[in-house]
């Protein structure tokens, strides 16, 4: 049954007109007219009185059966009824129930309670009930075990992240405590599922709501950002049984109510001394565990995060003062261990942008068909369906894209993957996530601004909407640092991912080359691709801070192309749709290839970061 969304449960239902008895207070006479507009019911306004007209809520309908992308693409792709049947049922419950307790999470923040009555430091952090339930739906629903189990073999994954897809907009931000659990697993997994974290890695995987861990990620520390080799304080003293106890300062630690973490800490040699830089960094294990006394076993809670959005889920700066801890990686050797991680959790974002997208997609065509303005509805405004429809294709593009790597991580996982799928999947995951957090923000602000005033009002719950969506281009490498990242993986691998992510391109405009329909979409496709050959063979001669310039235009590149070929792709396939072959085209309309446009503007000219620096740093003249 359709549900009004979780944006619109803190709302009471819509008040019904009700005329009460006309009844005059002391000393004043209703007028005989207003006696007989009221008892004709014509009388709209009077004293509490507010008037009969209501704008109606939009209505969450099953998110499965809504999305005719995704139930196209797993036809094509995963057409088994157990995943089809498992996927409508999920979807009937996040719209008639789930979407309930996510709007919970959201009106009831966690907290912290740093002692009981008597004086005790406790450090209690209290969530919601509903947050809770969100723990045990997660085992339930084997939002994290799918892509263990691997029931499907290489579409695992795929199949795993249309669940997660489903569920992330209703879900009180407990996609990230899943992502992080998701990533603790994959990494425990590569490097062997042995003492001391056989249970662990059980308990992260299975189904069973009272068995099931989450996992924290603790990296950040007082420096921020992405460079843990240097902004690692963090020490692990060595015990005599082999374990360690960590004492640092955790800055950063999202879903700090986990059952576990994984974090970095450089271990001290006999003398007290570490190793500076990524040399020293290990990677460590640990057990989020209470004493007798309910005291937190070497951590202490400082705070908790104030932030702009997700405040669903708690996010805390941590004392480490004798964590009890396993090293996990050899020793120097954390970094490395952590990549498997990232690539997970940055697929995890990935997949609550394109869903956040979808989500806000949703609910603005069901207001068009409620919402009457200047004498017709939304829907009938060409204008307005002309934004809903660009606000689509983003959408179409971004989950494509999102699963194509899903695809790739499945194969990869099955042992199916080619040298070439192990390439792309280097080179599309930073892609990814970084584009999609950017068309995250984006769709969703255009989208609040389609239910106009009352997406700016913060107890329908659409102004979250676009907090939340705000941190996809922040966790797990902001663009800049992501597009640096993107030009790490053509580095190491000696150009081979660029060769890959060509090669595959070409192979997929190949399977449109007769559909004339979507000739128009192919050629410009072509065409930007061969500009993208070019630049790269032209930037390979040019200083290194020419590239690094132009990172960020590339990485747009490479996105906006590769979704281009996967929207022509899918749309040739026999099961497609008219909207399919129109959504490409209507891709293939903008600029494919800004990395081009920009370098023919000579905005890459080593000249041309002294500029912006003036530019940013301009000083009024004095005098």
């Amino acid at each position: 049954m359709p549900r009004r969304s979780r944006v619109w449960c803190g709302v009471p239902p819509a008040l019904k007109h009700i005329r009460s008895a006309s009844v005059a207070e002391p000393g004043t006479r209703r007028s005989n007219e207003e006696q007989l507009w009221e008892a004709a019911g014509y009388l709209p306004f009077s004293r509490a009185k507010i008037g009969s007209f209501f704008q109606e809520r939009p209505v969450l309908k099953n998110p499965f059966l809504e999305d005719a992308l995704l139930r196209g693409y797993l036809r094509r792709h995963l057409p088994q009824e157990a995943a089809f049947s498992d996927l409508c049922a999920f979807g009937e419950r996040v719209a008639s129930e789930v979407d309930d307790w996510g709007r919970e999470c959201e009106v009831t923040p966690p907290r912290l309670v740093h002692f009981d009555p008597w004086g005790r430091r406790v450090d209690h952090i209290v969530t919601s009930p509903a947050w809770k339930r969100m723990k045990d739906l997660s085992a339930q629903e084997g939002l994290v075990a799918i892509g263990y189990e691997r029931s499907f073999g290489e579409w695992s994954r795929v199949y795993q992240m249309s669940k997660m897809y489903i569920f992330s907009p209703s879900s009180g931000l407990y996609t990230c405590p899943l992502a992080m659990t998701d990533g603790a697993a994959k990494v425990i997994q590569s490097i062997g599922v042995s003492w001391p974290v056989d249970e662990a890695f059980d308990r992260l995987t299975t189904r069973q709501p009272e068995r099931f861990w989450t996992s924290g990620q603790w990296m950040t520390e007082r420096q921020g950002g992405s460079d843990v080799a240097s902004g690692t304080e963090t020490v692990a003293v060595p015990q005599t049984d082999g374990s360690y106890k960590l004492h640092g300062f955790k800055w950063f630690t999202s879903a700090t109510d986990a059952d576990m973490t994984l974090t970095l800490a450089r271990a001290q040699d006999r003398t007290g001394a570490t190793t500076p830089g990524s040399r020293g960094l290990s990677l460590f294990y640990g057990e989020v565990s209470r004493d007798e006394d309910g005291r937190l076993k070497g951590i202490e809670v400082q705070r908790l995060k104030d932030k702009l959005g997700t405040r669903q889920m708690p996010t805390a700066e941590l004392l480490l003062d004798g964590l009890p801890a396993y090293r996990l990686s050899e020793e120097g050797r954390g970094v490395a261990s952590i990549a498997n991680m990232l690539t997970i959790t940055r697929i995890h974002n990935s997949t609550s942008a394109a869903a956040a997208m979808r989500r806000v997609v949703q609910l603005a065509r069901d207001y068009a068909t409620r919402r009457t303005a200047f004498g017709k509805l939304l829907k009938d405004h060409p204008l307005h369906m002309q934004t809903l429809a660009r606000m689509e294709v983003e959408t179409r593009g971004a989950f494509l894209l999102v699963m194509d790597v899903c695809r790739l991580l499945g194969r990869e996982e099955s042992g199916m993957a080619t040298q070439l799928d192990a390439h792309l999947l280097r080179l599309l995951t930073p892609v990814a996530k970084l584009y999609t957090g950017k068309q995250a923000v984006a769709v969703v602000s255009e989208g609040l601004e389609s239910f106009g005033g009352q997406g700016y009002i913060e107890d329908t719950g659409l102004p979250g909407l676009l907090r939340d969506a705000q941190v996809l281009s922040i966790w797990e490498g902001t663009t800049n640092v992501l597009s640096l990242d993107v030009l790490r993986s053509v580095a190491r691998s000696s150009g081979m991912v660029l060769h890959a992510y060509f090669t595959h391109v070409k192979s997929l405009l190949a399977g449109a080359s007769n559909v004339s329909s979507l000739s128009p979409a192919v050629r410009a496709v072509d065409a930007a691709l061969s500009e993208l050959e070019d630049f790269v063979q032209i930037a390979a001669t040019r200083a290194p801070g020419y590239l690094e310039l132009a990172a960020r235009d590339l990485a747009y590149s490479l996105a906006r192309i590769y979704t281009g070929a996967l929207l022509i792709d899918h749309a040739c396939w026999k099961g497609a749709s008219s909207s399919d072959t129109y959504a490409a085209l209507r891709w293939c309309e903008k600029d494919l290839c800004p990395v081009v446009t920009k370098q023919a503007r000579g905005c890459y000219d080593l000249s041309t970061a002294a500029l912006d620096a003036a530019l940013v740093y301009d000083r009024p003249i004095q005098g």
